[in-house]
């Protein structure tokens, strides 16, 4: 026979919307009991492993939320193999203070090195630490952008990407943008400036975006905002691709 008082407590943990599994609580019992836990404790371990699940459900949601394109910690990349990054930036970085301030960070360099792997290393260390995050691919942000407008929706979207504490812009600089697209990466620029910070990455100098954006003027402008309180980031070094195709093709 259950015990009712048992069948109320799960009841309850469910009509609290809390996360706690039988098994969970069946083992939380039988410690209290094995340990004479008193109710407070019990109470304590039980709320504490109600909090850990739901931040472990709240980062899980993030992660999909963030569209990042595939998972990498900073404790994945292989900094022996980069050494123009300075892996103690790289782990100041991670602390995010750089966020804290609406700040932006600029990875430059070659393609393969590393610098999307960085970008999303720490906007998962930003959704641990509770901060809100959006990756975009340049392509696919310009995309969307342009239906948005399309449809009489541009204003909204650019406020709904003002939300996230942390925006990455991956690939700049892969294909050339029009006036019309480059006027749209300005207005999301500054409709975050000094109030989101922005991660992006290219594989251009900051004297080549002028052909980027086919208008030096626009492109200045842009820079203008987004270095204003930055940081850059130089890769100079082999594509990690490379290394690891390489490393496949020799065995």
């Amino acid at each position: 026979m259950i015990d009712p008082i048992y069948q109320r407590v799960q009841a309850a943990l469910k009509s609290l919307d809390l996360t706690t599994r039988p098994t969970v609580l069946d083992s939380l019992t039988q410690q209290a009991a094995a340990n004479h836990w008193s109710a407070r404790h019990f109470l304590d371990e039980l709320t504490q492993t109600e909090l850990a699940a739901s931040t472990e459900h709240d980062v899980l949601r993030q992660m999909r939320q963030a569209c990042f394109p595939f998972h990498k910690t900073l404790n994945e990349f292989v900094f022996a193999f980069q050494p123009s990054v300075n892996e103690r930036q790289i782990r100041d970085l991670a602390t995010l203070r750089f966020a804290a301030h609406a700040e932006n960070i600029l990875f430059l360099g070659p393609p393969g090195v590393g610098k999307t792997h960085l970008a999303v290393s720490l906007g998962i260390c930003a959704i641990l630490q509770g901060m809100s995050v959006l990756f975009y691919a340049l392509p696919d942000l310009i995309q969307t952008l342009a239906r948005e407008a399309k449809a009489d929706r541009l204003n909204q979207r650019l406020l709904t990407l003002s939300r996230p504490q942390l925006l990455i812009i991956d690939e700049m600089g892969y294909f050339s943008l029009d006036k019309r697209s480059a006027h749209f990466l300005f207005q999301l620029v500054s409709h975050r400036y000094q109030h989101g910070s922005i991660i992006l990455t290219s594989h251009k100098s900051y004297t080549e975006w002028g052909d980027v954006f086919s208008d030096t003027v626009l492109a200045s402008a842009l820079l203008d905002r987004l270095l204003h309180h930055s940081s850059t980031v130089n890769i100079r070094g082999s594509s990690l691709r490379l290394k690891d195709k390489l490393k496949v093709m020799s065995k």
